[in-house]
């Protein structure tokens, strides 16, 4: 039986809508640019009280979000029954797709259309873009929209600097008005471990926290501040998150590293190491030889029981299990590593990375859930079913989308938000190299080297944001935006629309709702000072 869903917006009035001055083109500063805008010629003008029909759930999440953008203000708005004017309606449009919609406002009112509650929330978001800055008025428009990408994604390290939930929450508000649907939360690192598991709480006691931090960059510095830092997310506080960021359409994809990136892990527990230790927890920040043993196997009980807990905090397909950045030097060495060479029959040192990979993928396949890692994860034989993020260049997301392995790319050059975005003598500590809003937005998530049917692979695109340097949830905000909505329009809008002139344009029009949402933007784009 076929499911209807109608999301009414009544517009209550206490006087009829008015005609206005014709719409202009700064009208229609929407970001990410819809695949099809048609403006009208005329505005109408919405005077004191607005009412919204609405009935199934995602009908009432949306109109929510409505509501409290409306308030904000000074619009009285509020939920009402009955038939409306204006109507969205689930009609099954297979050219809208799960995340697609049709916007239409007239004279006669307005309508969103779409075939799932996300669509319904991207036509809203569409909405509050274009309601003039006093809330008063909105012009007429055609939108039939839906993304060019299925994965949009945005990354945040917690490891190197955590963040209280509050702005995590924020973090999540932001990427939702800018229609991404996936946050990729790096909850573990050699600096900190984030998320607290309740079989081994060592983990909280001693992996979240280190004794002291760098001062300066840490290629340069050997000095350090002497302040223990840390801290972590309970399972409570993960919970209220990953709910917080479905009302918004967001699946939340956790990434707990190995076999690399595992110092704070093996400060917990020194038996998880090659060597027995001692280790502690770092307090610097680079690439470190301490990894997982792949040896033993309480290395894989351990991350089994790690992930046993994961899997039932995380709803969403995947789990991001790293992969990058593991030095075999340890490995090399420990006679539990060579001996499971020699068992298994691999080659070498990366043979055995490749069995650590695939073993802990065969296992979260087994829980229902499919496995992301950097581009790292090709080297000694991919895992059967793993998805790829290609963050050394293109070339690991040419390799696995060549060997029909679904890619999200993430080359630093265009999508490392934690660049500097302008002359390094004039900003913040970043951790090098230098990518402006305009380059992100140059970036094209398919390679020209991938036949059309190899670019069928590519997922999408996402933005990493490594907080080494980012010490306050400013500075992340001042580093991410305005170049995630950059990424945004490269991930969302129909390849051939995008136009760089363009986009600033809209986004100098812009502005206005990214001062309503408190965002600590960088203003180099605008040719002002930051």
């Amino acid at each position: 039986m076929k499911l209807f869903v109608y999301f009414l917006l009544v517009i209550g009035f206490t006087t009829s809508c008015k005609k206005q001055e014709p719409v202009t083109e700064t009208s229609f500063s929407i970001v990410p640019l819809p695949a099809s805008i048609t403006p009208g010629s005329e505005r109408f003008v919405l005077e004191n009280a607005i009412t919204i029909s609405a009935s199934s759930e995602d009908e009432k999440n949306v109109a929510g979000f409505l509501i409290e953008f409306l308030k904000s203000k000074n619009v009285n708005a509020s939920i009402a029954d009955g038939s409306a004017a204006i109507k969205l309606s689930t009609t099954n449009d297979p050219a809208l797709g799960d995340e697609g919609y049709k916007l239409v406002a007239n004279n006669e009112g307005i309508s969103i259309e779409a075939n799932k509650g996300a669509g319904l929330f991207y036509g809203a978001q569409s909405l509050i873009q274009l309601i003039s800055s006093d809330g008063k008025s909105i012009p007429h428009v055609q939108i039939t929209d839906t993304p060019r990408f299925v994965y949009r994604g945005l990354h945040l390290d917690v490891g190197r600097h955590m963040y209280p939930v509050e702005f995590i929450k924020k973090y999540i508000d932001l990427m939702s008005h800018y229609k991404y649907n996936n946050f990729h939360w790096h909850l573990t690192e050699d600096q900190g471990w984030r998320i607290e598991i309740k079989k081994y709480p060592k983990l909280q006691e001693v992996g979240a926290y280190r004794k002291e931090t760098v001062v300066g960059h840490a290629r340069e510095s050997k000095e350090y501040d002497g302040q223990r830092y840390g801290g972590f997310y309970t399972q409570d506080e993960v919970k209220d998150v990953v709910a917080y960021a479905a009302q918004r359409y967001i699946t939340i994809v956790p990434e707990i590293e190995m076999p690399g990136h595992a110092q704070a892990a093996l400060a917990s527990y020194s038996y998880l190491g090659c060597t027995g230790g001692p280790y502690e927890t770092a307090t610097t920040f680079g690439v470190f030889d301490e990894v997982f043993c792949a040896g033993k196997e309480t290395t894989f009980e351990f991350l089994e029981d790690v992930l046993d807990e994961v899997v039932e905090l995380f709803p969403g397909k995947y789990v991001h299990i790293g992969g990058d950045e593991s030095p075999k030097t340890r490995w090399e060495k420990c006679p539990n590593c060579q001996k499971r060479i020699k068992s298994e029959k691999l080659k070498d040192e990366h043979e055995l990375q490749s069995y650590f990979i695939q073993r802990m993928e065969k296992y979260l396949n087994s829980k229902g859930k499919s496995i992301i890692g950097w581009d790292e994860i090709l080297e000694g034989g991919l895992a059967p079913n793993a998805t790829v993020m290609s963050w050394r260049g293109e070339e690991g997301g040419i390799a696995a989308a060549q060997q029909k392995h679904n890619v999200i790319m993430t080359p630093g050059n265009w999508v490392y938000l934690d660049h500097y975005q302008a002359d390094p003598a004039n900003e913040p500590l970043a951790i090098g190299n230098l990518t402006t809003v305009q380059e992100t937005y140059s970036y094209e998530p398919q390679p020209t080297q991938l036949s059309e049917e190899e670019k069928k692979y590519i997922l999408g695109a996402q933005g990493n944001v490594w907080t080494e340097y980012m010490k306050t949830s400013d500075y992340v905000e001042y580093m991410v935006y305005p170049r995630a909505i950059a990424l945004a329009e490269v991930v969302w809008s129909p390849k051939n629309s995008r136009n760089y002139d363009n986009f600033a344009a809209r986004m100098t029009e812009h502005r206005t709702l990214m001062d309503v949402w408190k965002i600590n933007y960088a203003k180099h784009m605008f040719n002002t000072n930051p």
